[in-house]
C-alpha cells in the first residue's frame, strides 16, 4: 500500500516503526537479531516499517536488504529513507531503480547530514529537490521530516515552517515528525502547519527512553526539549538503568496516550532496533 491509502484506509491509527542497519555486522548476526524483535513487534500489526540510511549511501547494501526482508519474510510495507546530500542525480537515480524494482511504494526523502569530511555533492541541496525529483521520474509515494521545535540548522522557526511547505507543495504526502518529549510542541506544530495550508497527516515520532546518557546526547544533538520532570527524575535515577527503562516506557506511554486522545492519524516509534519498550508501551495503550 503507498502512505495515502495506509493512512486513508484504517480506522484505528497506524504504527510504524523505524530501524537501522547494524552497525560493524561482518556475519550478519546482528541483522538476524533485528529480525527476531521485529517479529516480537509483529502482533501490534504494523503497517509501515521504515529503514534509514546513511550520508551519501554509506550503508545502502545493508538498507536494501532489510527492506527486501522486510516486505518479503514479516509481509508489512517497507519505507526505505533516502538522503540526497553528497549524493549524485545518477546515484539517485540508481537506487530509486533498485526500491522500485522490489515493488516498494514509499520513500522518505530527506536531505541529510552534511558529510564530516566536507564531501559534498552539489546535485541537490535541500530535501525539497529531491522529493521534486522523485515525484518526477517515480510513482513513489514520499513522506518527509518535520520539526516540531525547528531544525538544529534553521535561523527561525518560521523559515523551517516555510520550508516544510515547499516539500508539502512539491508533493510529500506525509510528516513523521522528529522526536519530542513534551506533547504541546506537538500540538503547536501541527496547529502551525494547518495554518500554513498544510494538512497533510503529521505523524508524531516517539522514543522511548531507556538509557540516561543516550538521552541527553540524542537531545542535544538535535536541539530538542527535556521537560523538567523527565529530566530531574532521569538525573535522580541515573545509575539505575532498570528505573530509567521502566520510566521511560511509563513516560511514553502517557505520551501516546495523550497522542491518541487528540486523534493522531499514527504512532512512529524509534525503535533503536529493540522490541521490550516499544511492545511494552502498545501493550498499555492498545
Amino acid at each position: 500500500m503507498n502512505l495515502k491509502e495506509i493512512y486513508t484506509a484504517k480506522k484505528e491509527p497506524v504504527i510504524s516503526y523505524e530501524v537501522f542497519p547494524p552497525k560493524d555486522d561482518t556475519d550478519g548476526e546482528k541483522l538476524e537479531t533485528l529480525f527476531e524483535e521485529l517479529n516480537k513487534l509483529l502482533c501490534y500489526k504494523p503497517s509501515l516499517i521504515s529503514v534509514t540510511y546513511g550520508a551519501g549511501g554509506s550503508n545502502r547494501n545493508e538498507s536494501v536488504e532489510i527492506i527486501r526482508r522486510i516486505k518479503k519474510e514479516l509481509n508489512v510495507t517497507p519505507m526505505p529513507h533516502f538522503t540526497c546530500v553528497s549524493t549524485s542525480t545518477k546515484n539517485i537515480s540508481e537506487y530509486l531503480k533498485t526500491i522500485e524494482s522490489f515493488d516498494v511504494k514509499n520513500i522518505l526523502a530527506l536531505r541529510g547530514d552534511l558529510p564530516k569530511d566536507g564531501n559534498v555533492c552539489h546535485d541537490f541541496k535541500h530535501a525539497d529537490e529531491l522529493v521534486d525529483y522523485i515525484k518526477a521520474n517515480t510513482n513513489l509515494s514520499v513522506a518527509v521530516a518535520g520539526y516540531p521545535e525547528g531544525h538544529k540548522e534553521c535561523e527561525s522557526f518560521e523559515k523551517d515552517l516555510n520550508y516544510l511547505k515547499q516539500k508539502v507543495e512539491k508533493g510529500a504526502e506525509v510528516i513523521f515528525s522528529q522526536m519530542f518529549f513534551n506533547n504541546e510542541h506537538y500540538f503547536s506544530f501541527v496547529e502551525k502547519c494547518a495554518k500554513l495550508g498544510i494538512t497533510q497527516p503529521v505523524i508524531p515520532g516517539i522514543l522511548p527512553v531507556s538509557n540516561y546518557k543516550q538521552l541527553f546526547k540524542m537531545a542535544d544533538m538535535c536541539r530538542v526539549e527535556i521537560p523538567a520532570k523527565l529530566k530531574e527524575t532521569l538525573e535522580r535515577h541515573k545509575d539505575d538503568s532498570d528505573y530509567t527503562k521502566k520510566y521511560g516506557i511509563e513516560y511514553a506511554s502517557h505520551q501516546c496516550s495523550e497522542l491518541l486522545q487528540n486523534k493522531v492519524r499514527g504512532l512512529h516509534f524509534y525503535t533503536l532496533n529493540k522490541s521490550y519498550a516499544v511492545g511494552q508501551i502498545l501493550k498499555n495503550i492498545l
